[in-house]
């Protein structure tokens, strides 16, 4: 249920306003020595810190309790803790299901013995442990030279620049993962804002698009059909909350093509295979084809606002009427940025290790 990796397997655990939620990593080679200033700092990027996001504060002081000592990892499963430490369990009604929250399904699915508190296990708190995975992720794909980045392409009908419009990606992508508001354009990180907070002063919310890009991973890698570099991304992209759409590449917008156009032409430079254009994102086949990796996430409007909705008691069966209150996001897309990137890094590491397996980790 909760499960992902051939290779290198993980488990996610936890749920909002329980004890703790955490992540155990199965298969990592011992002798990692994990940079934990790198994985604080990611957290910190996906923490809510101003009028943007939600007031609840958790500082996500995670404890490592088995596969690591001295520093390194130690070759069995690494399990990492983070406690709940601001919870506020009083804000939920069980009776009442949100609209567009997980209330209903998951009070069928679990014949009412679900965590209905904060939404529980399906909560966008449990995100928090992938970005852990996502840092270990990356510190591993450092000796492959690759590089991942993510920026915020939109948010509602406001748009950022967009990777296909840059000559120059390496140093973009260094900048972009430096920052807890990635964006290529800085001049429109104001009129983000505002947008944001124009939604959180009317009690509602807002929605946007990310953009990734993954950058040095060579030719070959992946597999046709099931084990496709689209499948592998595209199933752990969905798997985070609030994410509803996928696009590789030109996306949608290559179906208004004529194939002339929308084919990538094949030219040589300094004997290595290019494309010309890379609408098909860098890969074909469900192969990279050594181009840069593109694709868009679609992220929804926050589901918890504080206009009146039509719901359903599910206790009496009756139609009523809820207005939520509680401490909520007014818009995740800024957040969620940084949780696509890393499932994107822990994607791509977990691609290259089921075609050359483990030994080449460091």
């Amino acid at each position: 249920m909760s499960t992902f990796g051939k290779a290198i397997e993980v488990n996610l655990f936890g749920e909002s306003h329980g004890d703790s939620i955490g992540i155990v990593i199965n298969n990592l080679p011992a002798g990692i020595k994990l940079d934990l200033n790198n994985i604080d700092n990611e957290l910190y990027k996906r923490r809510p810190k101003s009028e943007l996001s939600t007031p609840r504060q958790e500082k996500d002081k995670y404890k490592i309790i088995s596969g690591y000592y001295n520093g390194y990892t130690t070759g069995t499963p690494l399990t990492i803790v983070i406690p709940n430490m601001d919870k506020r369990s009083k804000d939920y009604n069980p009776e009442i299901l949100r609209p567009s929250h997980a209330d209903y399904t998951s009070h069928i699915k679990h014949r009412g013995f679900e965590d209905f508190r904060g939404s529980g296990h399906f909560s966008g708190r449990i995100t928090a442990p992938l970005v852990i995975l996502g840092a270990i992720s990356s510190q591993i794909l450092k000796q492959k030279g690759i590089i991942i980045g993510s920026h915020i392409a939109s948010i509602k009908d406001i748009k950022d620049e967009e990777f296909s419009n840059l000559d120059k990606y390496k140093s973009i992508l260094k900048t972009l993962n430096s920052s807890d508001f990635p964006v290529i354009n800085n001049a429109i990180i104001d009129d983000y804002k505002k947008l944001i907070i124009n939604a959180k002063d009317s009690h509602n919310s807002v929605g946007g698009v990310i953009e990734t890009m993954i950058l040095g991973l060579d030719a070959g890698y992946g597999n046709p059909f099931f084990d496709s570099i689209e499948s592998t991304l595209a199933h752990l992209l969905f798997s985070v909350p609030a994410v509803k759409g996928v696009e590789f590449g030109k996306g949608f917008g290559i179906t208004k093509l004529f194939g002339s156009e929308a084919n990538d032409k094949f030219y040589v430079e300094k004997g290595i295979i290019k494309t010309k254009t890379n609408n098909s994102g860098g890969i074909q086949g469900g192969i990279s084809n050594g181009m840069p990796i593109t694709f868009k996430t679609a992220i929804k409007p926050t589901a918890s606002i504080g206009l009146p909705q039509e719901t359903v008691n599910i206790k009496t069966m009756s139609n009523t009427t809820l207005s939520l209150v509680g401490r909520h996001d007014p818009a995740i897309v800024h957040r969620v940025v940084h949780v696509i990137n890393a499932v994107t890094v822990y994607a791509t590491l977990e691609i290259i290790c089921r075609n050359e397996g483990l030994s080449w980790i460091k």
